[in-house]
């Protein structure tokens, strides 16, 4: 089968003390759809998304989403699973769609949680932070091992030779939503989802933030209010 150039063949699946705008956790007041940031919502009703929203598992990470990076990061994840999905969808990729939306919620949570260093920096940290609360949501071991190995990879240059779909997708979405890598392959669809929910500048200031956070491991989380 043929491979693009991420090396996806196509085959037959609570630190930031920021504001992301209104939110309201109860899980049974409208959905999350209804009760999420405001600017998160032209992004949760695109269809890829809307279709996921009554997954309790994509529920409890939305959930975690809002706590877990500052808000321009919080939409890069999402754009990250449209762009990724869409890129599934263009080359006929199953993987596991709700597995993913997780592991995208949690992908760079690692650069703004707190704590000691851990091998592998934040990317690491990130695919910590996602198995523990898989773990404690029951996912089995396999599924586990496969999201967090999304996480923990996706800063490498390349996908690994052997990685699974849910690691080549979210690496692929990730790159080209910060860096525009790969955006051939969706002609417009980058552009398309950065007017939907923009973030002005973010490519620079995320940059700097990885920076920061390969010197250090871990950026520390924010003051005591």
């Amino acid at each position: 089968m043929s491979a693009g150039p991420h090396g996806i063949s196509a085959h037959p699946q609570a630190m930031s003390a920021q504001s992301h705008g209104v939110w309201d956790p109860g899980p049974d007041e409208g959905g999350p759809g209804t009760s999420a940031p405001l600017a998160w919502r032209p992004l949760l009703a695109e269809p890829s998304v809307s279709g996921l929203l009554g997954d309790r598992l994509v529920a409890a990470a939305l959930r975690e989403l809002h706590m877990l990076v500052p808000p321009r990061t919080a939409l890069h994840s999402l754009r990250t699973f449209l762009l990724a999905d869409a890129y599934a969808r263009t080359r006929g990729i199953h993987y596991d769609r709700a597995g993913l939306f997780v592991a995208t919620a949690f992908h760079d949570s690692g650069l703004t949680r707190g704590g000691a260093s851990l091998r592998g920096g934040f990317p690491g940290r990130s695919a910590a932070l996602l198995d523990r609360f898989l773990a404690g949501h029951g996912v089995d071991d396999v599924r586990r091992a496969a999201l967090t190995r999304a996480v923990r990879e996706h800063m490498r240059p390349r996908p690994a030779r052997h990685a699974g779909p849910e690691a080549r997708l979210l690496h692929f979405g990730a790159w080209l939503d910060v860096t525009g890598r790969g955006g051939r392959r969706l002609p417009g669809e980058r552009g398309r989802l950065a007017a939907l929910a923009p973030t002005p500048w973010f490519a620079l200031s995320f940059s700097a933030r990885v920076a920061a956070c390969g010197l250090r491991r871990a950026l520390p989380g924010p003051p005591a209010v």
